[in-house]
């Protein structure tokens, strides 16, 4: 559900951006327009938590980055949070992460905004050129692990629940889709 976003006339601005602060709504830059949603559901941060601990260790094996819900600057009317994003060296005292340093975005679907993530962010991620894009679909519970080539998004692995994502870029990893979830 997209909340309501503050009266302002015109677009808004990386610095006007950057003065709305830190909330609990996720706040992130359309061309110039706020998208506002609420904090995910336990279950989307459930899935995001069990994946960063899959990847953490694979990710330092190649002296990367791991963070969750980061502000990652795509142009600087695009600020984007994705759920997990994969990047070389960064500041970690900035409040936003530039697009050039991610190597791979995560978003973990929601019912309330699949398209967002599925067509939206899939179209800004790749006009950034992030070379690497997974999809973690929620009704599913499929993995999609895209490749950007030329321009585009195009499959590069899948794994089913029952079946195992075996990455090799932009790190080696092997991750079943049942183990994200959560126990009953």
């Amino acid at each position: 559900m997209t909340a309501m976003t503050p009266t302002h006339g015109g677009p808004w601005t990386e610095e006007e951006f950057l003065a709305l602060g830190e909330d609990n709504e996720r706040t992130e830059l359309f061309d110039g327009d706020l998208h506002m949603t609420a904090s995910p559901t336990p279950w989307h941060q459930h899935v995001t938590t069990e994946l960063l601990v899959a990847l953490r260790a694979p990710v330092r094996a190649r002296d990367l980055r791991i963070h969750a819900a980061v502000n990652l600057r795509l142009t600087p009317a695009r600020i984007v949070i994705p759920d997990l994003t994969i990047t070389t060296a960064i500041d970690f005292e900035q409040r936003i992460v530039p697009g050039s340093c991610a190597r791979l975005v995560c978003e973990v679907t929601s019912p309330s905004n699949a398209a967002t993530d599925l067509v939206l962010k899939m179209h800004y991620y790749a006009e950034a050129g992030i070379p690497w894009y997974l999809i973690v679909e929620h009704k599913a519970m499929t993995l999609r692990l895209l490749q950007l080539q030329r321009g585009t998004y195009v499959e590069h692995l899948t794994a089913e629940p029952g079946g195992v994502l075996r990455m090799s870029e932009p790190v080696t990893a092997e991750i079943r889709p049942e183990s994200l979830l959560p126990e009953h």
